[in-house]
């Protein structure tokens, strides 16, 4: 039977590259929402990598001049579909806090979201799909409409990262497993700890980003090729794509000159003021950082984006004897640093320490009584080393003993007593891994997306940029292998 698939398509091209080897082994009719800028469009509308039989570009049915919102039908929709639209909204990374060129009004904010979810409505109701593939979501847009997928019986497939590097999974909610809900029929393979942490070196999530930071968009010649393709294009996006609003050729260089000069700023407050010799002897919990603009705070957990007022709960909440070593995540160099102010911040709470991001995040995790994180993997690799910890959203480890789900904020000081005397079972651990073993498979994701980033992205410098057949047919060849055996995995799922 024919499968009608989905794609949302954006300038990460994996997907796109999925489907052509998914369509030569089964039985299918791909449609796609193409959510690009200017530049890639002609690709797009020219390829027979990947027939479609219909495809729809995001931004052609946005009319960024409407202004006033139908708040009937907004109201009706979140009814319809139980989608909070302003948690998702305000959490964009564009409508609020982050954006440097532009500040959207109510008004305009709505109305964007008023044609996004008609827009949707009428997709879904023409192309009436089985499955939905497509990468983790990290806007509100693309959410929205996972969200309505999930609402509407159509199964999303994402392919993601199970808190470990070099696996990948693909599952309906990201970094869950679909039939995972407790570990006690789980047969494990009677690993000891030791064994367990050689596991988690071997797969260590740290150490595939950080090899991605260091190659990705930090070449000079990438940024100097991305800012001359920029300088020298027609920039007509400011016009029609409200997510370039704002952003003339003025405004962009003027910000990366003086973000570039924040950056050494901040990086220098940094190296003159976190601590490099961390006391380990003293009784501490830990709470690393997390990246901020990142989808594990924005989306995964939207009620606790503010990560300084984290801390400050934390600090409050804390036995007497104990102190709270905060560590800068090294991956926040990618957005600039924080602003020195908000290290200041840290530093002036008496209880709680600055810890530099140079400094050993296993040295701190084995060493302290208790991990915090809000939606990251520093939880989980707590586990370990014996460790429990402390998540503020339901994450896919959650279902561990050793790990405590935060509930109302003022319970947090009971709680925290309650986690410092948890003796870690690893057992556990043991059983947990083994599921994640069986049900997950071989697969650098970010490995691969560097790779993509080099060859299309001025290594991410720029992602509107021309892409040619030609280029196009060179990285599908390059990656016949990858590709081959990660469509075998869909075509898989998809023929359940």
């Amino acid at each position: 039977m024919t499968k009608k698939i989905f794609y949302w398509l954006d300038t990460t091209l994996l997907h796109f590259c999925l489907g052509h080897f998914i369509e030569q082994k089964i039985d299918c009719e791909n449609f796609a929402i193409i959510d690009i800028p200017e530049k890639p469009r002609d690709f797009f509308k020219t390829q027979d990598f990947l027939k479609f039989k219909k495809s729809w570009f995001f931004h052609d049915h946005i009319d960024v001049n409407k202004s006033k919102p139908n708040l009937d039908y907004i109201s009706k929709f979140e009814k319809k579909y139980d989608i909070n639209l302003w948690k998702l909204a305000l959490n964009d990374r564009l409508f609020f806090r982050f954006n440097k060129f532009y500040k959207f009004s109510r008004d305009e904010i709505l109305s964007i979201v008023e044609q996004e979810c008609k827009l949707f409505e009428k997709i879904l109701d023409e192309s009436k799909p089985d499955f939905l593939i497509m990468k983790e979501t990290f806007m509100h847009k693309d959410e929205i409409f996972y969200q309505m997928c999930i609402k509407r019986n159509i199964k999303p497939l994402i392919l993601n990262q199970p808190n470990i590097g070099y696996r990948c999974m693909i599952s309906e909610k990201l970094r869950h497993f679909d039939t995972l809900d407790s570990l006690e029929n789980i047969d494990g393979k009677n690993r000891t700890i030791e064994e367990l942490q050689q596991v988690l070196n071997s797969l260590n999530l740290s150490n595939q980003a950080k090899n991605m930071i260091n190659k990705s968009g930090t070449s000079k010649r990438g940024k100097f090729s991305a800012m001359f393709d920029y300088m020298k294009s027609s920039n007509n996006e400011i016009n029609t794509h409200y997510t370039y609003f704002g952003r003339n050729r003025l405004k962009v260089l003027y910000n990366e000159i003086t973000h570039e000069l924040k950056r050494k700023s901040r990086k220098s407050f940094i190296d003159k003021n976190a601590i490099t010799k961390v006391n380990l002897r003293e009784k501490f919990l830990y709470f690393p950082l997390a990246v901020e603009e990142e989808r594990n705070i924005l989306i995964s957990a939207p009620f606790f984006t503010d990560q300084l007022e984290i801390i400050k709960n934390i600090a409050k909440s804390l036995p007497i004897d104990y102190k709270l070593y905060v560590k800068e995540a090294p991956g926040q160099a990618v957005r600039y640093w924080r602003p020195i102010s908000e290290y200041k911040t840290i530093m002036e709470i008496p209880n709680v320490h600055l810890i530099h991001p140079s400094f050993d995040n296993v040295e701190l995790i084995k060493n302290s009584s208790l991990v915090f994180t809000v939606s990251g993997s520093s939880g989980f690799e707590a586990c370990f080393y014996n460790k429990p910890s402390i998540v503020f959203v339901d994450i896919g480890y959650s279902v561990l003993p050793s790990v405590f789900k935060i509930g109302e904020i003022e319970k947090l000081p009971a709680l925290i007593k309650k986690a410092i005397n948890h003796k870690v079972d690893s057992k556990y651990l043991d059983r947990y891994m083994t599921y994640l073993e069986n049900n997950s498979f071989d697969f650098d994701y970010m490995g691969y997306l560097t790779e993509e980033l080099d060859h299309f992205y001025f290594g991410g410098s720029s992602q509107n940029v021309l892409i040619s057949e030609k280029k196009m047919k060179q990285f599908l060849q390059n990656h016949n292998t990858e590709f081959n055996s990660l469509a075998d995995k869909f075509v898989k799922r998809l023929l359940i």
